[in-house]
Formats: C-alpha cells, structure tokens, sequence
C-alpha cells in the first residue's frame, strides 16, 4: 500500500522532466518471501523498477568477464529521436534534431546532463535524485499522517524507517533495470547482499574489497527467487512448511557454519526435486533431513549449481534472458573445489550440525 502510493506521486513528480520514471515497486528478499532468518530487525527490501525518459534508450554492457553470477554491468544511456512524438503534438523537442541553444531555452536538460557520468547512468547520482524524490513524496502520502519516517545514511540505496507507536519498520528500497522482459534486473545494491545473507547476488571480490565504481550496477537473481516462492506456494498442500524449513536452518540454527544463501539454494533445489505432495505437516522431519542429505552431497562433491542459472527445473513462468538460458550451470562450492582447507572445514561443520 506505501510503494503504490509512492509511486503514483513519484509518476506526477517526474512527468515533465528528463528522469527515469519509476515502475510499480517489486518486493524481493527474505521478508517478501517470508523466511527471514532476523526476526526482530526484519528488512522490507523493495526493488523500484526504472523506465528511460522519452528521448532516451538504455543499454547495458557488461563489465569484464568474470563469474556468470558475479556479473556487473553498466547502464549506457542513448539520445533518441523525438520528432515523430512531435508530429504527434508533443511538446516535446528532439535532442538530436534542435539546437543546442533552443533546448537551453525550451526544454529541460537530459538525463546525461543530470544523473550520468560520461554517457553511463551513475548509481550514486541516482541515489541522490532518488533520495529527493522519495523525500519529497513523503508529505504527499496518506501514510504520512499516522507515521514517522527516518532516513538512514545508504550511497547506493535510498533506506528509511517507519515507526507508529510501538510498530517499526525498516525499508531499503532499491532502484534499477530490467533486462528486457526478463525477470532479471541490474540493481543499485542487491538486497542483503553486503551481511552474505542471500543468493541473490554472489561476489566475485574479496570479502575485504567492498569498492564498487559508481557506474557499475549488479546483476540480481531476486525477483526471479520470488516469484519461484510464489509459484511453490500454490502448489504445495502445507503453503508455509517449505519456509519452516528454511527458516529452522537459517534462524534456529544461525551460526553453524552455513549461510542463509548456502541454505535457500539448497531448499530451493529440493523443492523441485522432492515431489511438492510431500510437503505436508506430518513429514516436516522428513524434509528436513531431505535437505541436509542434498547438503551432503554437495559437500562430498565440491558442487552447488546456481539455482536460477543453467537450472532446467526452474518453472516456465520465470523469464529469463534469451542468452541466460543456454548458459553451463554455475557451481557455487566452486571454492572448496580449489581450496582443500576450506573443503575440510565445511566437512566439520556439517558433521557438528
């Protein structure tokens, strides 16, 4: 209900400018998805979808090479032609088509005048903008008679909490793009990414290298891990004991040796290989040691696929992008393959578990 009202002030706020036009805002992460292993200090992490301006085109170019899903890209923003818009009875005149000093006079700047940093949509400058508006569409909302919001300090997010009496909430919201029509998106900052608590987005850099270039935009898996939840629970007969499951791994159970993005992979792949018939109440142990047994194994053989790519069980329903289908399967124990220390170690802590 505050991210609808949201975004119908943010739709007004931008009409007659050359900013991104926010889309209806996606809820992504644990707490949407309703396993969040923080109980008490549960973020709502939303991801805000960004249209280009009229005039403008998007296009994103990967940075290097790199693991498939430690992939960064850069948004590179593209002057169009308006002049057929103008024909139409816009007014609306053409970047590429009149003076510069005409569009001085006449017309507000363009996006790469304003949040871009050479011909690339800038993160941090966005964040700024973003911050601004959502900031300025605060005092528009009904929400805002009967809570109290308080900004915390985020370069890449725009990050609040709302409070009404006893009740607090805290929300990150994030921006970015989609690709295509696909279900995968780049993002300002994935969600949980920086606490290692979600598969939604895995590092390539050192755990100590927490620099990122402002133009660079991770690739995100979250709204696709979403909308799989969503898909499981209107199939399986007990709609909640799935996220028991998760939920006794990655809360009850926090701190033996396994991450919550280690788990949620895991639950996920067993959702799609123990028939969802069996996911009833009284076979709540069963499914428990179902997916310790599928952890095993993939300790024994150095190997966790990626669940959204490569992954043929992943259902009809979830887009991807077209080259993102034909991709090999990413291991994500691809470190205790290499690293016979680390192997052990992982060994010991499940055997402990």
């Amino acid at each position: 209900e505050l991210m609808k009202s949201f975004t119908r002030v943010f739709v007004d706020s931008v009409r007659n400018s050359f900013y991104p036009v926010p889309q209806e805002a996606i809820g992504v992460g644990s707490a949407f998805e309703g396993w969040s292993p923080r109980e008490r200090d549960v973020v709502y992490h939303v991801l805000v979808p960004l249209n280009p301006p009229p005039g403008h085109a998007f296009h994103l170019e990967l940075n290097g090479a790199g693991q498939v899903a430690a992939r960064t890209f850069c948004i590179r923003v593209e002057l169009v032609c308006m002049c057929k818009r103008q024909q139409l009875g816009e007014k609306l005149l053409c970047f590429l088509h009149h003076s510069e000093e005409e569009l001085q006079q006449k017309q507000k700047p363009s996006l790469l005048e304003t949040l871009c940093t050479g011909s690339y949509l800038d993160v941090e400058k966005t964040s700024h903008w973003f911050y601004q508006l959502v900031r300025s569409s605060w005092l528009h909302l009904p929400q805002s008679y009967s809570w109290h919001l308080v900004f915390q300090p985020c370069s890449r997010s725009c990050q609040f909490q709302l409070s009404k009496g006893r009740r607090s909430l805290m929300v990150e919201m994030l921006f970015g793009v989609r690709q295509g029509d696909s279900d995968i998106f780049v993002v300002s900052q994935p969600p949980e990414a920086q606490k290692g608590d979600s598969s939604i987005f895995v590092s390539s850099q050192p755990a100590e290298a927490d620099f990122i270039s402002s133009t660079a935009w991770p690739e995100t898996y979250a709204v696709a891990e979403a909308k799989f939840f969503r898909h499981i629970a209107r199939q399986v007969p007990c709609e909640s004991l799935h996220l028991k499951c998760l939920q006794v791994f990655t809360c009850i159970l926090r701190g033996t040796g396994f991450s919550s993005s280690t788990w949620k992979t895991v639950v996920m792949h067993v959702l799609t290989t123990v028939p969802l018939s069996r996911w009833r109440r009284r076979e709540f142990v069963r499914r428990l040691w179902d997916i310790m047994a599928h952890l095993r194994r993939c300790l024994q053989l150095k190997r966790l696929e990626h669940f959204v790519l490569g992954n043929e069980r992943l259902p009809a329903e979830i887009s991807l992008p077209p080259a993102m289908r034909t991709l090999e399967p990413l291991n994500l124990f691809e470190h205790l393959a290499r690293d016979p220390a680390a192997h052990a170690g992982a060994m010991r802590a499940y055997s402990n578990l």
